[in-house]
């Protein structure tokens, strides 16, 4: 396994696409056999989301602009964003929840980076939604979202 890859070089980029939401990655950590720390480089398209505003209660994320413009929700505040910028979104509630945001005509580029914690729980305050994850990153044993307003009682459906 080659432990050096150059960034500028990946040709292979997964797309996402959906109303808001539009962006392409190529993932980083699986070609230079990262263990504990998940690498992507996201190119944002213009007028687009990268997903949606959220906060994780385990996992640390942090991103690097490496190109282009755009701007950054963080908890209440927004905040823009230009190449060199670097943003640390640690574990936490709703005050550290996030966005990144193309607001200009061209692609916004940046390398995300989080620990790949074998669990997680997140929130995405602007659809009130919760999701929880267990198990390694792609093989996943639980992944659960749910509407906070959901809330059962610990023994409803019980015998």
């Amino acid at each position: 396994m080659k432990h050096l890859i150059n960034i500028l070089e990946l040709t292979q980029f997964i797309e996402t696409d959906d109303g808001p939401f539009k962006e392409r990655y190529a993932t980083v950590s699986d070609k230079v056999g990262a263990k504990k720390l998940g690498y992507n480089v996201v190119i944002l398209e213009p007028g687009f989301k990268s997903c949606p505003f959220h906060n994780h209660h385990i996992a640390e994320e942090m991103f690097l602009i490496l190109a282009g413009e755009g701007s950054l929700r963080f908890g209440e505040d927004t905040h823009p964003l230009k190449q060199g910028d670097l943003i640390a979104c640690p574990p936490g509630g709703r005050e550290v929840a996030h966005q990144i945001i193309n607001t200009s005509d061209k692609p916004l580029k940046y390398l995300a980076l989080s620990t790949n914690e074998p669990y997680d729980v997140c929130e995405y305050p602007d659809s009130n939604k919760i999701m929880t994850l267990v198990g390694e990153q792609g093989n996943r044993s639980l992944r659960h979202i749910a509407r906070l307003n959901e809330a059962v009682d610990y023994f409803d459906g019980e015998k």
